[in-house]
């Protein structure tokens, strides 16, 4: 009876963790379009938002995009430091001591922000924002615990700030590169812990058209391998700004390291992220689905679940894609990789089983991506 009890509380204390994490805020692609935030949320977070941005060249795109955005568009999409007359409030290059997530080192930044939340004279700020340079490229698996841990921190000892986690951008290593692999880490602790995540990665993957360019080497200039034999011969960005109109579809302006139109998005994504932050209750871009994921592939609730030792994961492709099937425990560290290639539509089923992995009882997740749509569902192993 004790022991029915015990499993009956885990599995309670489990599903409600679940739930929260569902409160996970993504500002990833399927969000990147100037038509999906509402003029009126726009305008709560000029009212209501006080942003403090920590960055150097690469997180310098979010501020160029909204730059141009506000040039193109008008005093709609103004910013400004102070937030005076009724723009939004960003403090950019807000923090003293720390350049960005990984200079001068990987902690620094931690620091800074609390030496800056701690001054009186930004009592009124509720958002921090950091973005990273190009050490993610570089980093381990315990780096990038290290930030997610000191985040963690900052978020307890602050409550009443939001911050927003970021992923590092592209640098040309592909889906199998370490780049990506380090960005999933940080991308799947944001999924299933409920945060709220920047995913600066995923926005210059994708042409606004959805045509999806990681898988092609694509880097942060938006150059990418067109024809797989290992030369970046031509730039999703240009090529699409070539095909549409300047001033209609696509505004000027001069990101660092990249194009204009990858600027377009970068600020596109952040005021639906400000709106957000407001408090506008949009479906779209909450734990990083969307509408047409549904319409591309279903994955299925794994069977038996609880489980031990082994359990079937089910789903079907609508159309042919390449498909990554992986298992991740609860801080987002990945545990295996079941599936990693190109597969036609179809239905499909794979067994995930713990031999020969010291995993201990809980929630665990698993997480398919097919082509440019992903989902992610919890699983519970009980030993």
């Amino acid at each position: 009876m004790k022991i029915f009890f015990y499993h009956t509380l885990i599995i309670l204390v489990i599903s409600l963790s679940f739930t929260l994490a569902q409160n996970a805020i993504i500002a990833n692609h399927t969000i990147a379009k100037l038509n999906l935030t509402p003029v009126e949320w726009i305008d709560s977070a000029k009212a209501n938002l006080h942003i403090a941005y920590g960055h150097t060249s690469h997180g310098s795109q979010l501020i160029t995009g909204m730059d141009g955005l506000e040039n193109w568009k008008g005093s709609q999409y103004a910013f400004n430091e102070g937030g005076t007359n009724g723009a939004l409030d960003i403090d950019d290059y807000a923090f003293s001591g720390a350049s960005d997530l990984g200079s001068p080192d990987r902690i620094s930044w931690a620091t800074a922000t609390r030496n800056y939340l701690n001054n009186a004279a930004n009592s009124d700020v509720n958002v921090v924002i950091w973005s990273w340079c190009g050490q993610v490229s570089s980093a381990t698996e315990t780096d990038i615990n290290t930030y997610l841990n000191l985040m963690n921190g900052l978020e307890s000892d602050y409550p009443n700030v939001t911050f927003v986690y970021m992923t590092g951008h592209l640098d040309g290593s592909g889906v199998s590169g370490n780049l990506n692999q380090r960005n999933e880490q940080i991308r799947n602790y944001c999924l299933t812990n409920g945060k709220i995540l920047y995913d600066f990665n995923d926005i210059e993957s994708y042409d606004p058209d959805g045509n999806y360019y990681l898988d092609k080497d694509a880097n942060d200039n938006c150059d990418y391998d067109s024809d797989g034999n290992n030369s970046l011969d031509k730039n999703w960005a240009i090529d699409w700004q070539n095909s549409h109109t300047i001033n209609v579809d696509w505004y000027d302006c001069s990101p660092a390291h990249s194009q204009a139109l990858n600027g377009n998005l970068k600020a596109y994504a952040a005021w639906w992220l400000w709106a957000k932050l407001a408090g506008w209750d949009s479906a779209s871009g909450i734990g990083g689905n969307n509408s047409t994921t549904v319409n591309n592939f279903i994955l299925y609730q794994n069977y038996p679940n609880p489980f031990n030792p082994t359990t079937k994961i089910s789903w079907t492709t609508l159309t042919e894609s390449w498909q990554t099937l992986k298992i991740y425990n609860v801080l987002g560290n990945e545990i295996a990789t079941l599936v990693n290639e190109y597969r036609p539509a179809g239905n499909y089923n794979v067994e995930f089983g713990i031999k020969n992995l010291e995993l201990s009882s809980g929630m665990y997740f698993y997480r398919l991506q097919a082509g440019n749509n992903y989902e992610t569902k919890k699983m519970i192993l009980m030993k």
